[in-house]
């Protein structure tokens, strides 16, 4: 059992073609690694933006009868009133705003750091911006849905990202994270930040991956929220 991420390799990065001003953090779905997004990345970069694309620990998984793999958290089950992994998550939080705090001492403010995910990465990529007091450019959540919800509005009570800007994108085939959930986690998102923030768009045939057009939308959501700065 990996508890710390101490033990996970170093993320896969696609560095900024110039000086980077800005950084992109992304976390990968359950069983991924970072490479295959941090490619997905490089194929939408803007030139001024890093883009980090962390890799999870491996460990055993519940939904999965134990078996060990990559995963930033226990997953007991996919219906909405599973049982949750407390701990892991508030953990594997922890382990992403301590990534975020050293862009920042690299030299990147938090103000300039777009924080996402796909799939469990997605979920874990929200949790962490409601529940930081760093103050983030916008959060993309990608076919997720929000973990531990029954403990929000009261756990965002010290975030700085009551303002944050939410792409939150879901296929309308998706038999793993169901389109329900992520339309349920929309309209809770709308109850802890400003919902005018909230943009969630959904893709007509897509399952639980991503497609060409939500790809283009990601990378119209990073370009508005990390703008070149001179």
């Amino acid at each position: 059992m990996c508890g710390n991420n101490m033990s996970s390799p170093l993320p896969a990065i696609v560095p900024a073609a110039r000086k980077a001003t800005a950084a992109v953090i992304f976390l990968h779905g359950l069983g991924d690694t970072g490479h295959g997004w941090a490619e997905t990345m490089a194929s939408i970069r803007s030139p001024h933006v890093k883009y980090i694309c962390p890799h999870a620990p491996i460990m055993p998984v519940s939904l999965n009868m134990n078996m060990a793999m990559p995963s930033w958290f226990d997953i007991i089950g996919l219906s909405p009133d599973a049982q949750e992994d407390d701990a892991g998550i508030k953990r594997a939080s922890e382990n992403i705003k301590a990534i975020i705090d050293q862009e920042v001492k690299n030299g990147i403010p938090s103000n300039r750091i777009v924080l996402g995910g796909f799939s469990q990465g997605g979920a874990l990529s929200l949790y962490t911006a409601l529940t930081s007091n760093q103050k983030l450019a916008g959060v993309l959540a990608l076919s997720c849905w929000l973990p531990l919800r029954s403990s929000f509005p009261q756990a965002a009570a010290n975030t700085a990202n009551k303002d944050v800007s939410i792409l939150q994108c879901h296929g309308d085939c998706d038999p793993l994270v169901p389109l329900v959930f992520g339309s349920l986690t929309a309209e809770k998102l709308k109850t802890i930040i400003n919902p005018a923030n909230v943009n969630f768009k959904t893709y007509s045939g897509l399952s639980h991956s991503s497609c060409t057009q939500e790809m283009t939308d990601v990378k119209h959501f990073i370009e508005k929220q990390l703008p070149p700065v001179n």
